[in-house]
């Protein structure tokens, strides 16, 4: 079974792109890879379920959604960064999280590594 790692490092309401990156690596999960998911830098928002899709103010609705569904999806836990462990959303998360130290002996574990 191949292993993968998919680093997010886009925003919940930020764009398209976060959409088309969850799905794919859902996508992945249904079809037996063996996904992990680490949310970098603004990606910690998509741990934020508590905001509502208002669609006079947001472009996109919210990807935060389709992270609630990860549980479905093996795709638990979430890697965070350890030093993101003190950042408000990851403190209020509801997700089963593993903090992890994102360097080259973590990328090695994977065959392969997605960065989006």
């Amino acid at each position: 079974m191949k292993s993968v790692l998919v680093v997010l490092t886009h925003a919940n309401l930020a764009s398209l792109q976060v959409h088309e990156s969850l799905s794919a690596t859902m996508v992945l999960a249904t079809f037996g890879c063996d996904v992990k998911v680490l949310l970098k830098d603004a990606a910690l928002s998509l741990l934020q379920a508590e905001q509502e899709f208002s669609q006079l103010k947001h472009a996109f609705k919210l990807a935060s959604n389709m992270v609630d569904s990860f549980e479905f999806y093996d795709l638990t836990p979430i890697y965070i960064e350890q030093k993101n462990s003190q950042h408000p959303f990851v403190i209020n998360s509801e997700q089963e999280l593993e903090f992890i130290q994102f360097n080259t002996e973590l990328i090695q574990q994977f065959d392969h590594v997605l960065y989006w």
